[in-house]
């Protein structure tokens, strides 16, 4: 019970603080004046964080896609590129609008905060090595041609990572309809390009 409570508080406190960075900026909000829009003392918000930035980073580790889509992998896919590329697209999307307000923030502060540039990649860093793995694997199985399976692994996050992008900032491009068929027929092209 002390258990659920002490997570509950810990949710309420990391959302409380993304919503307010997220208007105000990282550095435009105080300790305190998380503590009080999420209804504890600042006390409290220390005994849990104990600072600023460690609840940012909390809220990284609480809300990035790393640890879902390691299940996604190890799992979830079954060695068929067009599937298996439109299933990680799909939960990498869906984790990234999801977490927009984060990840929208996180843009906006970048280097204003020591060691946060290299936190956060932590988790693009690991979908990496995941994709390196299973191109790497999918090569050895011969259902992909011989490719460099880091450089396919890279280029299909930064063709997702844009698209993400694009979606969060509002284009006109990314509304929920047209977006699902871009993704579509953006998996199917990759899929035929390393298609033997």
């Amino acid at each position: 019970m002390a258990s659920n409570r002490k997570q509950e508080t810990s949710e309420k406190i990391i959302t409380t603080a993304i919503d307010l960075f997220s208007k105000d900026g990282y550095n435009g909000v105080t300790t305190e004046q998380i503590a009080k829009e999420a209804g504890f003392s600042e006390k409290t918000l220390f005994r849990h964080f104990q600072s600023k930035q460690n609840l940012l980073e909390k809220a990284i580790d609480r809300y990035h896609y790393g640890e879902e889509m390691r299940s996604i992998f190890e799992s979830k896919v079954v060695w068929n590129l067009q599937e298996d590329l439109t299933l990680i697209s799909q939960n990498y999307h869906r984790i990234m609008y999801q977490n927009r307000k984060l990840l929208k923030m996180l843009m906006k502060i970048g280097e204003n905060v020591p060691g946060l540039h290299q936190y956060s990649h932590r988790h693009p860093e690991l979908l990496k090595e995941f994709l390196t793995n299973y191109f790497e694997e999918m090569k050895n199985r011969e259902k992909i041609i011989p490719v460099d399976a880091e450089k396919i692994a890279i280029t299909f996050l930064y063709m997702n990572f844009g698209f993400a992008n694009g979606r969060m900032n509002g284009s006109c491009d990314f509304r929920d309809g047209e977006f699902e068929k871009l993704l579509k027929d953006s998996v199917a092209l990759f899929t035929r390009g390393l298609t033997p």
